[in-house]
């Protein structure tokens, strides 16, 4: 047993493990891998790596049912990020994670860093970073903090992002009374990289130094992990020494200083400083490798005075890596990084001993094997309890409204319909010069520069479908993904996923998340749509009330010649209007109930995967033999939305005649039926178009022809697309003014 230094250790008691958020068992276990009492250092050590936000404790059972193969895939979860073939010996690399509590605490803080973090995951792996992408949830727009936190948030991605010079290419922002309390930041980056240069995590070498880079430590983002793993309570604004602050100068120094030493043959493994900071990385590299490391404190590079070895293993500052080098490469890694003025310092080497052993003043303060704190961390079969999803509401027990056309003007300028472009107008989506589709369409398309390729993003999920039928609701978040990629002509590649859920050790919830994995193992599957990398963050509650479900999923798609990109906006007059899929006018869960009735009922529509793939495959050929001008996924709203938005989009009205039937026309053009798109074509191609999709057992019907300034529906509605425009336009800017 090494000789601990026991100076200035506090005694573990019961209620201070319990304060660093480990059970009495899970306190017994420590003890039983150390053979003694942990110093207070090994304590804060165990505590963030065995918290559901670094351990996946509750959630890994079940992860691992999850598909994550396929002859595209070169690295799947495991890894900081996730990586695709995508041709040329060029690779994709892309992941997702959360930043919801830090968010609610300090909203441009905890999204700045956010992104900051996801970017790094990123750019260790090797990868150039090319677009971020986003999803978000807020509370009731009339919410006293609603307002404050949606400002902070966008300006903090928008801050992060547009300095660091990284796209912000698109994403999705939904409100719902669950988010009140804790509002969910879900952050994705995509980067690109050769595939004969990825850089992995592991450490190799007993003897090599481990360097640290980057900016200094200091007290900030202590226990962050800890309390990302925690519900929120009456003092949650008391927690804000726990959120990082990001520093994108920094950042972008970062990026080009670690491209460039990835760029020689000096690094054996390099990782990023997330969660749980200096003790996550080194952890996370020697379990990885088998190895052990040996870190000398003295020599982190500390922003502040007196920082005690608790205080540097568990700060979260920002900007910061370890990397492992060949022994000869030191002074060559370090000139790089101080021309790019940032910190260098060799803090440790790699042992045989399998442990993570920390120096302080020439004293040991904490040496801890490093499989049980990473790979070989508790994991629980939590108790769940399956939820029972709702009755289905039937198209003809759902009153018509009054006028169907203000019903669509109320929707398509209502708090979840409304545009985003007050969002996405404070993201600098155009920097590097390389995205040729711009927010506010199905998917993100960013081309790969120097090619003929590109490769389409997309973030969706539909929470109210999550809650009222879990295994539905996954299905259909990684349907969407699928679809949207597929509406710009993209084949969809792989997905991230970022997992929002209450607290699993209610069964109700735990049962959520199991259905939720089983609805997106099975869409996986049907759709050979693996999941390459992803996060969980559990315990979204505030006093005991859970957010919904919402198992956000991050689609990647590849475009082989970008020129065969299609939009949402129709081209030409007199072009054809088609639609693809069935129609049964399913009104249950939908935003029509919502909006309009001002319920929230019934069963989700039911996702029919093999039907998803038939009608996705069939439009994708369509798009890319160059017939489509325009394609639409339809989604939230119906059918109706789905033709408004591709008339506000183009400025072009829209001559429509449904063919219903006994479905009334409400139900029909606001269902939300899946496997459904509207196609734009030229008039020559439209009955090729038909006979296709029948040869192919898609249904595909001619519903009207683009022109004129109005979108008209036989016996329903003529309204402007100038009307529909204030409308959809005027809801946010209008919001953030306080003018509503």
């Amino acid at each position: 047993m090494t000789d601990i230094n026991w100076n200035n250790n506090p005694e573990i008691t019961d209620e201070l493990v319990k304060e660093h958020g480990l059970t009495a068992d899970e306190r017994a276990l420590m003890v039983k891998i150390l053979g003694r009492t942990p110093t207070l250092t090994e304590l804060g050590i165990f505590s963030v790596m065995w918290s559901e936000h670094c351990s996946y404790k509750s959630s890994k059972l079940h992860l691992k049912t999850l598909p994550t193969k396929a002859p595209w895939v070169i690295h799947g979860p495991g890894e900081n990020a996730g990586v695709i073939d995508i041709g040329d010996n060029q690779a994709a690399i892309f992941k997702m994670e959360s930043h919801n509590h830090p968010s609610y605490i300090e909203p441009y803080q905890g999204a700045a860093t956010g992104v900051g973090g996801i970017l790094r995951d990123v750019f260790t792996m090797g990868a150039r970073p090319i677009a971020n992408m986003n999803a978000l949830r807020f509370g009731r727009p009339e919410h006293p903090k609603m307002r404050h936190l949606l400002s902070g948030v966008v300006e903090g991605i928008g801050g992060y992002g547009n300095c660091v010079g990284v796209p912000t290419v698109g994403g999705e922002t939904n409100f719902h009374p669950s988010y009140d309390g804790n509002i969910l930041v879900n952050a994705m980056a995509v980067g690109l990289a050769d595939q004969d240069k990825i850089f992995l995590s592991a450490a190799a070498g007993v003897g090599n130094p481990v360097i640290y880079v980057g900016s200094k430590t200091g007290r900030d983002g202590i226990h962050g992990a800890t309390m990302a793993s925690a519900e929120f309570t009456e003092d949650s604004e008391e927690k804000r020494p726990t959120v990082q602050v990001g520093d994108p100068f920094t950042e972008k120094l970062l990026i080009e200083a670690c491209l460039e030493l990835m760029s020689t043959d000096m690094v054996v493994a390099i990782q990023d400083m997330g969660a749980a900071g200096l003790t996550s990385s080194s952890v996370e590299m020697a379990s990885g490798g088998g190895v052990g490391f040996t870190l000398n404190l003295d020599n982190v590079p500390q922003r502040e005075q007196g920082m005690t070895p608790y205080e540097m293993m568990l700060s979260e500052s920002q900007e910061r890596m370890l990397v492992v080098l060949k022994p000869d490469r030191v002074a060559e890694a370090e000139a790089i990084f101080r021309k790019w003025d940032l910190d260098f310092a060799v803090i440790g080497e790699i042992t045989d001993t399998g442990n993570l052993t920390l120096m302080f003043k020439g004293e040991v303060v904490a040496d801890i094997p490093t499989q049980p704190l990473a790979d070989n961390s508790p994991e629980y079969d939590r108790p769940w309890v399956k939820k029972q999803p709702p009755a289905k509401i039937e198209a003809n027990d759902v009153a018509a409204p009054n006028d169907l056309g203000d019903a669509l003007l109320k929707m398509v300028g209502s708090a979840n319909l409304s545009s985003r472009e007050w969002i996405w107008q404070q993201y600098d989506h155009q920097v590097m010069a390389d995205t040729i589709q711009l927010p506010g369409g199905d998917a993100a398309v960013v081309r790969v520069h120097g090619t003929k390729k590109a490769l389409a993003i997309s973030t969706d999920c539909t929470p109210r479908y999550c809650y009222a039928d879990p295994y539905e609701g996954g299905k259909q978040a990684v349907a969407e993904t699928w679809r949207n990629v597929t509406a710009v002509g993209a084949q969809p590649m792989a997905i991230t996923d970022c997992l929002n859920f209450g607290n699993p050790e209610r069964p109700d919830i735990m049962g959520q998340f199991v259905g939720a994995i089983d609805g997106l193992r099975e869409a996986c599957t049907v759709l050979d749509y693996p999941v390459i990398s992803g996060n969980v963050s559990l315990y979204n509650e505030t006093n005991g009330t859970g957010i919904h479900p919402t198992p956000a999923i991050g689609g990647v798609g590849l475009l082989k010649d970008y020129s065969k990109m299609v939009t949402i906006a129709p081209k030409n007059d007199g072009d054809v209007i088609i639609l693809i899929g069935e129609s049964h006018g399913h009104i249950g869960c939908s935003q029509y109930l919502d909006i309009i009735e001002g319920r929230e009922e019934g069963a989700p529509p039911p996702v029919d995967l093999a039907l998803e793939r038939k009608n996705g495959d069939f439009v994708r050929a369509e798009i890319q033999s160059g017939h489509v001008t325009a394609c639409h996924d339809i989604s939230d709203g119906g059918l109706f939305i789905a033709l408004a938005e591709m008339a506000m989009a183009s400025g072009r009205g829209m001559d429509i005649k449904l063919n219903n039937g006994e479905i009334p026309l409400h139900a029909y053009g606001f269902g939300e039926d899946q496997a459904r798109y509207v196609l734009s074509v030229p008039m020559d191609k439209a009955d090729a178009i038909i006979a296709a999709a029948a040869n192919a057992g898609v249904k595909a019907e001619k519903i009207g022809t683009v022109g004129g300034d109005a979108l008209v529906v036989e016996n329903g509605f003529t309204i402007s697309v100038n009307e529909l425009l204030d409308a959809h336009t005027s809801w946010m800017p209008n919001y953030m003014s306080n003018e509503v």
